[in-house]
């Protein structure tokens, strides 16, 4: 029976996540319920609304609307995670980008482990998500142990603010992707559609520009992150999905220099950027098995298909009125007058 000790590479990067759990086995995990139970009386307070599907609940805490199953997770991510200096965490708000820079950062930081052409390449056989492990997930069902198991250098996902990580910097490095929040909404209601095919645009829309939306307001949660970026340029990496799309092999060779795995001299002669982006382009992973079957989540019956729609850029014009464009505009750049970000 193997170990997670006989399968850490601390030099040639993560183990996924999907496999660690294998040897992990499942008796750590703690009942969700317990959690959910411990921070009832305090979730019950909180101001609430319906996500655009109307059916999932989100509560306002901290000032940001997060899940009500996801506040417990908020509470301990932020009263319990203790990062690694080692560790990269990817952030970003649903629908931008997530799933790919997933798989480009997995695949840059355990390059030499998982040459990225090879034909065994744990992102040819497993869905981007189940390479890194989801914090408010773990943190969700009291799984955080798993965490504590996991070889070093680890790499997680967060679609958390910073606030809720508070720890992350300067506590480990952190890797942050944006998208235009048109083209955000355009792709929410896509794949809302895939659990309530009857949702309206308009639906979806209001809610983004309302702020009520899972993790938002988006102009918080990308300013929470790009304020600790300017900050902390050594600490966190601002990418923009737009910039991702024109050319990926800058913003990869960008990516590991941040985490410090910089592309040898030796690697660029052999192609191994290009190898890179082939192996996470949105073509590729779009027609892997792992990626056509099987669900986001047992809790979630999202098939993973969901997670590979279009990969465009400017899909907005297709689904806005110019008026719905330009309003979402004013209220994005009206809320981030004086920061020095924009997204025009």
């Amino acid at each position: 029976m193997p170990t997670l000790a006989s399968m850490a590479i601390p030099e040639e990067g993560p183990v996924p996540f999907e496999d660690a759990l294998v040897v992990i086995g499942t008796y750590l995990v703690s009942s969700p319920q317990q959690r959910e139970e411990e921070h009832a009386d305090l979730v019950a307070t909180l101001p609430s609304a319906l996500e655009a599907n109307g059916v999932k609940k989100l509560r306002l805490y901290q000032g940001f609307w997060i899940r009500d199953i996801h506040v417990p997770a908020a509470i301990a991510l932020q009263r319990q995670f203790e990062p690694r200096p080692d560790d990269v965490i990817v952030a970003s708000l649903p629908k931008c980008g997530t799933t790919w820079l997933n798989a480009l950062t997995f695949a840059t930081m355990a390059r030499k482990a998982y040459p990225p052409a090879s034909a065994d390449h744990p992102l040819r056989r497993l869905n981007p998500h189940q390479c890194l492990p989801f914090l408010e997930g773990l943190f969700k069902g009291g799984r955080e142990a798993e965490l504590e198991l996991l070889p070093s250098p680890r790499l997680m996902n967060t679609h958390m603010p910073l606030p809720m990580v508070p720890s992350a910097v300067p506590g480990c490095r952190v890797v942050y992707v944006c998208r235009d929040p048109k083209d955000m909404a355009v792709s929410a209601w896509h794949f809302l559609r895939r659990l309530q095919p009857d949702l309206a645009f308009a639906v979806v829309f209001e809610s983004v520009c309302d702020g009520a939306v899972a993790f938002g307001p988006v102009w918080d949660h990308v300013l929470s992150y790009w304020r600790a970026s300017t900050a902390m340029p050594d600490k966190v990496l601002f990418l923009r999905y737009e910039e991702l799309l024109r050319d990926p092999a800058k913003n990869v060779r960008k990516l590991a220099r941040f985490i410090g795995m910089p592309f040898s001299a030796a690697e660029d002669e052999a192609g191994t950027v290009d190898s890179i982006v082939q192996l996470c382009s949105f073509g590729h992973l779009k027609g892997l098995d792992a990626n056509k079957t099987g669900h986001l989540d047992p809790l979630l019956p999202v098939p993973r298909d969901a997670l590979f729609r279009n990969g465009a850029s400017g899909d907005w014009v297709n689904h806005m009125t110019p008026e719905m464009a330009s309003r979402l505009d004013k209220i994005v750049a009206d809320k981030m007058r004086g920061t020095g970000l924009t997204f025009q």
